[in-house]
This record gives C-alpha cells, sequence and structure tokens, in this order.
C-alpha cells in the first residue's frame, strides 16, 4: 500500500515538472518570437537601407574628425571646470534634497504613512521618470541659459536614484538598535539620528559617490540644451562643422570621466 502511494506521489511530481517545464518552454518561444517581431518592426522594416553607406564611406566620415583641432584646447579649461562643478554641486544639493524624500519613503520610519509614503514614493519616481536633458530644458526655460539650470537638472534627477536606494535601506536596517533607544524614552528624531543613520551612512555615502560618478558624464551633455559646460562647447563645434574640434572636446570629456572614475573608485574604496 505505501508503496502504490509512493508511486503516485512520484507521478504526481513527474507530472508537475512536465507541465512546470512545458511552461517554461512555451514562455521562452513567446520571448524568441518577440525579438524576432521587434528585430523585424524596428531594424529591418524601420531602416531607410537605401541612405547605408559602405565600409568606405563609413571611414571616410570618422575621418573629417581628425585630427583633433589641439588650438581648441587652450579653450577647454572655462568649460571643463564648468562641467566638473555642475557635476560636484548637483550632486551635493540631491544628496540634501534626498534625505527628507527617503524619509517620507521609507516605510518602516515615515512620519505619516497614509499621506508622507505616498508622497516620497511619488517624488522618487518622478525624479527617476523624466530625464536629465529634460530636466534641463524645463530649468533652462525657467532660469535661463548657463550653469545654474544644470545644476537644478542634475540634483533633480539624482535625486530618485539617491533616495530610492537610500529608502530601501532603512527599510532593511536592524529594528533591535531602534526599539532600544526607544525603550530609553527616545523621541523620533533621536530615534533616526542614533539608531538609523549609523546604520545606513555607509550605503548613503556610497551611493553618493557612485552617483556623483554618473553626474559628471551627465553634465557633460547638459550644455546641449543651454545648461553651460562643455556640452555647449561641443554644439557650438558640431553646428561649425568643427570635426576636429568636436573630436578635441571628445578628448576633454574622456579626460573628465576618467577623473571620475579614479575619484569614485578611491572614494568607495575609502568608505566600504
Amino acid at each position: 500500500m505505501s508503496e502504490a502511494v509512493y508511486g503516485s506521489k512520484f507521478q504526481q511530481i513527474l507530472s508537475r515538472r512536465k507541465k512546470h517545464k512545458a511552461i517554461r518552454y512555451a514562455l521562452y518561444g513567446v520571448v524568441v518570437i518577440l525579438v524576432l517581431f521587434s528585430i523585424e518592426s524596428t531594424i529591418i522594416g524601420d531602416t531607410d537601407w537605401d541612405r547605408i553607406g559602405t565600409i568606405g564611406s563609413v571611414f571616410r566620415a570618422l575621418a573629417r574628425f581628425l585630427p583633433p583641432d589641439f588650438s581648441l584646447f587652450a579653450q577647454l579649461l572655462k568649460p571643463t571646470i564648468e562641467t566638473f562643478m555642475i557635476a560636484c554641486l548637483g550632486t551635493m544639493l540631491s544628496l540634501i534634497l534626498a534625505i527628507p524624500v527617503s524619509w517620507f519613503a521609507a516605510y518602516n520610519i515615515t512620519p505619516y504613512r497614509p499621506i508622507t509614503y505616498p508622497i516620497g514614493r511619488g517624488i522618487m519616481t518622478l525624479s527617476r521618470s523624466v530625464h536629465e536633458i529634460v530636466w534641463g530644458l524645463i530649468f533652462v526655460s525657467a532660469v535661463g541659459l548657463g550653469a545654474f539650470p544644470g545644476i537644478l537638472a542634475i540634483s533633480m534627477r539624482s535625486i530618485g536614484f539617491i533616495s530610492k536606494l537610500t529608502a530601501e535601506a532603512i527599510e532593511d536596517i536592524d529594528p533591535g538598535p531602534l526599539e532600544a533607544i526607544r525603550s530609553t524614552g527616545a523621541n523620533q528624531l533621536q530615534v533616526i539620528l542614533y539608531g538609523v543613520i549609523p546604520q545606513i551612512l555607509p550605503v548613503y555615502l556610497g551611493n553618493a559617490i557612485f552617483q556623483w560618478d554618473i553626474n559628471i558624464r551627465r553634465a557633460t551633455i547638459m550644455g546641449l540644451v543651454g545648461a553651460g559646460g562643455l556640452g555647449l562647447t561641443f554644439h557650438r563645434q558640431l553646428v561649425m562643422y568643427n570635426y576636429g574640434g568636436v573630436t578635441t572636446v571628445i578628448i576633454a570629456i574622456l579626460f573628465l570621466v576618467g577623473i571620475g572614475e579614479v575619484g569614485s573608485y578611491y572614494g568607495r574604496k575609502a568608505i566600504l
């Protein structure tokens, strides 16, 4: 009797495995069909193949960007410094603004869940949903041309990323120290200062360095919408058809990004 029961259970297990396997392969098939359909509709069907040149024309187009216009290097010092400062100030502003957003968006410490939690999550979603170029266009139209709208755009784009990771880190903290601090009669501010911040500070600083590294790249293109920095110089060289100057600006951008890579590496290594 027991062998019959075991045999029945074994058959049920095999049946479930076959069913799960069939479902998995069916999903694989759906994914492959969707990928093939996307390739056909967006690459094959939507590409003007008559305008695609040969390998030789591609190399001839690239040759126009060589050699770099080295006479432009002297004019790139100020835009390079401006781009670097846009990234630094934008990151600093976002770090400050992300603190209340993280507080509201962390479910375990938000002041009033029915109101403040949706507000915090909504700000995070809005910040991450709008591209930095769009933020740049908004602030350029609001405050005019220059580095200031670039700083505002960088900070608004960064708030969502920093606050999301910080809020999730707060929700994952050990509740034991918080209960111990509350048992001494501490208020909510003291609980946050002595129970929450020490646990999430390394994560917060690590995210800040990583976001600063990203913002250096973002700052290099903010000038395309009039927000100052190397992007504005890049755009000017492009509209003047000075392709050697475009290459020179790209070299300056690579140099600035390299500084960000080195700085973020040693910064994370020192903190984490």
